[in-house]
């Protein structure tokens, strides 16, 4: 599932923006359908002109049929009556979606026995300290089990020790939920922290969610700016 929202906040039509000649929702649509290894992508959207875009070229897409406030809101309602047991959500500004990644959180799920773990999530390992101390980009801490304690926008760990040997880590907006999960977040409303932060994965941590972590060493782009789409478009091979 690929949620699709027209507005943003910091570059408004992003997701429509021109790379190499497609736009972006279409060029990530088409890299998760590439990794062949899911049965059906879709996008889903609030936008007929994404709705249009993704139907023209043979694609899958669903039209939300109300307002959500995030991806996990509007990718609930459309899997509301599918019979699915896990769901992978590929955030729309991702058009360098690799398959090695999307394994990696699929086979949490595959050696998860005793079915304790509800999501799975990237994280990649960030050394620039521009980007360690920039908000747009997501931090995440984990345990010794690699299981998310906490996601910020603030650097985190807070480097106290200035010799300390601090790893830091971005979460990449790519999670796989089982069923119940997601069906349990829509239903739950936003709590304190997630509120402050405006990061919806806070949301299962505050209801107890046990989101396992998996590294990777794939950087993508993320597109949030127009100077992330002249990287992405100076990536593009």
């Amino acid at each position: 599932m690929i949620p699709a929202r027209y507005a943003a906040s910091r570059f408004p039509a992003k997701l429509m923006q021109d790379l190499a000649g497609k736009p972006v929702i279409l060029r990530t649509y088409q890299a998760a359908i590439h990794t062949k290894l899911f049965d059906e992508v879709y996008v889903v959207t609030d936008s007929d002109v994404i709705y249009d875009t993704i139907v023209k070229e043979g694609g899958l897409a669903i039209m939300s049929k109300t307002e959500h406030d995030c991806g996990s809101d509007r990718i609930a309602e459309a899997v509301m009556q599918m019979d699915v047991d896990i769901i992978v959500n590929v955030q729309g500004d991702e058009p360098f979606t690799d398959r090695e990644s999307l394994v990696g959180v699929l086979n949490v799920f595959q050696n998860d026995i005793h079915k304790e773990i509800d999501l799975a999530s990237l994280m990649v390992k960030i050394t620039d300290e521009e980007e360690i101390n920039n908000p747009n980009t997501v931090k995440v801490i984990v345990d010794n089990r690699n299981f998310a304690l906490y996601f910020s926008r603030s650097p985190i760990p807070y480097r106290r020790a200035k010799d300390a040997n601090t790893s830091y880590f971005k979460h990449k907006g790519i999670y796989a939920f089982r069923k119940s999960a997601l069906m349990d977040f829509q239903r739950l409303p936003m709590l304190q922290l997630e509120a402050t932060e405006k990061i919806e994965a806070i949301r299962y941590l505050e209801y107890g969610k046990k989101i396992k972590m998996v590294e990777t060493n794939v950087q993508g782009i993320e597109i949030d700016t127009p100077e992330d789409l002249k990287k992405a478009q100076a990536a593009w091979k």
